[in-house]
């Protein structure tokens, strides 16, 4: 297979914006597409903070809603361990399982939480910060307690949290088919400005 205007020659799948000129050449020479992807923006002039504030407090009544620390390194292991396995799409949104090193907070890389008794994490969502820019790294529920509106809660209390430090624009992302993370991320707030799809080559005769 010849080249398509820089993108290696190679049978990886290729992730390219929904109207990048090459997802056109791939298509013609037998790509498909195997998982659609988007990106969100939610500006701090936007927010409506009561309206988060309240969906922040919906994880109170299962649990303690507050930002994780380095002392939860044990309990963060654990939820991402049990979900390694959850996360819908392909390679765009795909997640590698957390190391220890991954699990030690900074200013930079910053984590909220819902905790239920016995301090047992039932969601996380991880962020990564640069300067007045936030990017939601990825948000997990704990499967016993999915669909009791616990992914928006520890989104909106981390949006909460980055504003009230300085942040003016938090960017979040994910899979097309995950319905459940797309409700939450409208009822948040956050815009998708951003549509993605993952190609994969054509079988190959030997």
């Amino acid at each position: 297979m010849t080249a398509s205007k820089g993108l290696a020659v190679t049978s990886a799948p290729a992730v390219l914006r929904v109207d990048d000129p090459r997802r056109r050449e791939l298509e013609g020479e037998g790509w498909t597409v195997s998982a659609r992807s988007w990106g969100a923006r939610l500006a701090a002039d936007r927010v409506d903070r009561q309206l988060l504030a309240a969906l922040a407090g919906r994880g109170a009544a299962l649990g303690t809603v507050r930002e994780l620390h380095d002392d939860d390194a044990a309990a963060i292991l654990e939820l991402d361990a049990a979900t390694a396995s959850d996360y819908p799409g392909g390679i765009a949104t795909s997640h590698t399982p957390l190391s220890v090193a991954q699990v030690v907070l900074t200013g930079r890389r910053r984590a909220f939480g819902v905790l239920g008794l016995g301090e047992k994490l039932l969601a996380m969502t991880f962020v990564d910060l640069d300067g007045a820019l936030a990017e939601i790294d990825f948000t997990v529920v704990a499967a016993p307690w999915r669909g009791r509106g616990l992914a928006t809660a520890v989104k909106a209390a981390s949006v909460l949290a980055l504003l009230v430090d300085g942040v003016r624009v938090v960017r979040t992302g994910g899979d097309a088919d995950n319905e459940a993370i797309i409700r939450a991320n409208a009822a948040l707030g956050f815009v998708v400005d951003e549509q993605w799809v993952t190609l994969t080559a054509p079988m190959r005769g030997g």
